[in-house]
This record gives C-alpha cells, sequence and structure tokens, in this order.
C-alpha cells in the first residue's frame, strides 16, 4: 500500500513539473507567435535631420500599419553613432527595439575605433537592409569653387583654412573624407557633429566650409540652392546631378562607396520575428509611395535577405579596417 501512494505521488509531482515545463514553453513561444503585441521601438543612432533619421522616419508608419503595432522613431545621438548602437546592442532580443544599421555605426567606426564598445558582427541580428545612399562633398554656396577641379586646386592652394563637417568622428563621412585628404594631399580640418542635421545646418549657414554627407539628407539644401555639389560616391552619374562627377571619374575609386541602411535588432532575436519584420518591410516597400519618396531621394531600395544583409555588413566592415591599415588613419 505504501509502494503505491509512493507511486501516486511520484507521479503527481512528474506531472506538476511536465505540465509546469510545457506551460512556460508555451508562455515564450505564444508571444514569439503573436508578435508583435505592443508599440515598437526604432533607434536612430544620430540627431533629426539626417539620412539615417530620414530612412527610419520614412518606413515607421507604414511598418507600423503592415505589423499592427505603433512603430516610434527614438533619436540617441553621439559618439558619431556608437552612444545609440551601443543601447540596442545591450535592449532585450524580443522584437521590441530595432534600430537603423548604417555603415558608420557598424562599419567605419568600428573599424578606426577598436574600443566601441560592441562587436558589429557578433553583437546585432542583422534584418532586413533598405536602400543604398550615395555619398557626396557639397559647399556652401559662398565657397569659391562650384565643380570638382577647382574645388580641389583651392583647397591645395590653401592649406588649413578649410574645415568640413561631417556626422560625427569615425563615421563614413569622416573616414572617406580622411581617405580623400590622404589621396590628394590636401590639408582640411575635420569638425564633427552629434548627426547628419546639425552638420548640415552649420554648412549651410556657413560656419563650415564643406561636408561629407550622404545624398538624401544633403539633397533638400542642393535643390534650394543652398549647398552646391562637387563629387559624389555612386556607381555611375546620378540623373539629380548629372554634372558632378563620381569619386571614380576623378581617380579615387576607393572612396566611390556607398552606404547601407537598413534595419537590425539585438543579437538573439528568435528567427519567426526576423523573418516576419523581414517579410513586412519588404512589403512595405512594394508601396509605389514609399519607393518613390527613397529613390526621390537619390537612393536605391535594396530589401534584401537577412543572410544578404549580414554579408554586405561584414564586407563594408573588412574593407573600413583595410583602409584604416592601409591609410594609418587615426580617430582624433
Amino acid at each position: 500500500m505504501l509502494s503505491l501512494v509512493r507511486f501516486f505521488s511520484y507521479w503527481l509531482v512528474l506531472s506538476a513539473v511536465v505540465g509546469a515545463s510545457c506551460l512556460s514553453g508555451w508562455a515564450q513561444a505564444a508571444p514569439l507567435d503573436a508578435y508583435p503585441q505592443k508599440p515598437i521601438q526604432l533607434l536612430v543612432s544620430f540627431a533629426p535631420g539626417g539620412t539615417t533619421d530620414f530612412m527610419a522616419r520614412t518606413l515607421a508608419d507604414s511598418l507600423g500599419k503592415v505589423l499592427g503595432q505603433t512603430v516610434n522613431v527614438v533619436n540617441k545621438a553621439g559618439g558619431g553613432g556608437v552612444i545609440g548602437t551601443a543601447e540596442l546592442a545591450h535592449a532585450p532580443p524580443d522584437g521590441y527595439s530595432l534600430g537603423i544599421a548604417t555603415v558608420s555605426t557598424l562599419a567605419a567606426n568600428p573599424a578606426i575605433n577598436p574600443k566601441v564598445p560592441y562587436n558589429p558582427l557578433t553583437d546585432f541580428t542583422p534584418i532586413v537592409n533598405v536602400a543604398a545612399s550615395p555619398n557626396l562633398i557639397a559647399v556652401n554656396p559662398r565657397f569659391p569653387a562650384k565643380n570638382y577641379k577647382a574645388f580641389l586646386a583651392e583647397l591645395k592652394n590653401s592649406p588649413d583654412q578649410y574645415n568640413y563637417a561631417t556626422s560625427g568622428s569615425g563615421g563614413i563621412g569622416h573616414l572617406q573624407m580622411e581617405l580623400y585628404k590622404s589621396l590628394t594631399g590636401v590639408k582640411i580640418n575635420h569638425v564633427p557633429f552629434r548627426g547628419a542635421g546639425p552638420a548640415l545646418n552649420d554648412t549651410v549657414t556657413g560656419q563650415v566650409a564643406m561636408v561629407f554627407d550622404n545624398l538624401p539628407s544633403a539633397m533638400p539644401y542642393i535643390r534650394d540652392g543652398r549647398l552646391i555639389p562637387i563629387v559624389v560616391a555612386a556607381p555611375e552619374r546620378l540623373p539629380s546631378l548629372p554634372n558632378v562627377p563620381t569619386f571614380k571619374e576623378v581617380g579615387l575609386e576607393s572612396v566611390n562607396r556607398m552606404a547601407f541602411y537598413g534595419l537590425y535588432g539585438p543579437k538573439g532575436l528568435p528567427a519567426n520575428v526576423v523573418a516576419k519584420i523581414n517579410a513586412a518591410v519588404r512589403k512595405v516597400l512594394e508601396d509605389p509611395a514609399v519607393r518613390r519618396r527613397i529613390e526621390d531621394s537619390g537612393s536605391i531600395v535594396v530589401a534584401n535577405s537577412p543572410e544578404q544583409f549580414a554579408a554586405q555588413i561584414r564586407t563594408e566592415f573588412e574593407v573600413y579596417k583595410r583602409v584604416v591599415a592601409q591609410q594609418k588613419l587615426l580617430l582624433n
């Protein structure tokens, strides 16, 4: 009789444990299957007004409608994008904290600054590359040169007389301009800002002579005549800037690299959440109005797979590591 009592007691305990385990597993799986169940934060690691911010706000409303939850854009600027990127790296991997991935934060900055508090290749989950954007040098209209040949001559004739603005130290604008300086021998001084928006504003007002920026954020100022485009990083001349040569055309092919703007999250995002976000972004990018807004800014819609985007991030990181080593670039 005692052994029978022991058997039933053991059976009840085992059933409770197994049941609790199954219930716990269901509780963990259910939110993922039903994702999203609350608003999503889309982190931008730069100040408002730049291309990263533009891409985030272009996606946010439409992505929220497709996913059925609000997508809130949050700007966390500083450190050339490092502060906001580090925050995302430490966010819970539940799909409710996402960010806009950039070449500055995941390639250029880590390449020139080994002390960034994250690993660009292992601390994040790539989801989708939204768009590729040209970069360019543009000058204030009062700058004495209005085309590339005259621009280069002016810089060579006036060493250390001009400053250039970027979205921050260690970003793609900083790294590409320093590469440009090393290849041409010109001497100009770097003025880092907390994002492209402030950098553009000070260039437009004449506080800084020129800016190295992404085309989407610079284009409104170019259209209004408040900035003069000098040279652009793109595969070929752009229809929107037919008189502006590419870096390749002027003999600087190594500077002729476009920037990526994608969606990513902390490492460990569940595969089904990644797949759902990727599919939702692709659907948003099928909307002619969204595509037009991106393409009108001078960017190219990409909409690739998580695996393809991860490969792009790795490639750009390796490219900028080689640039830093070959040109002996240092973070000032």
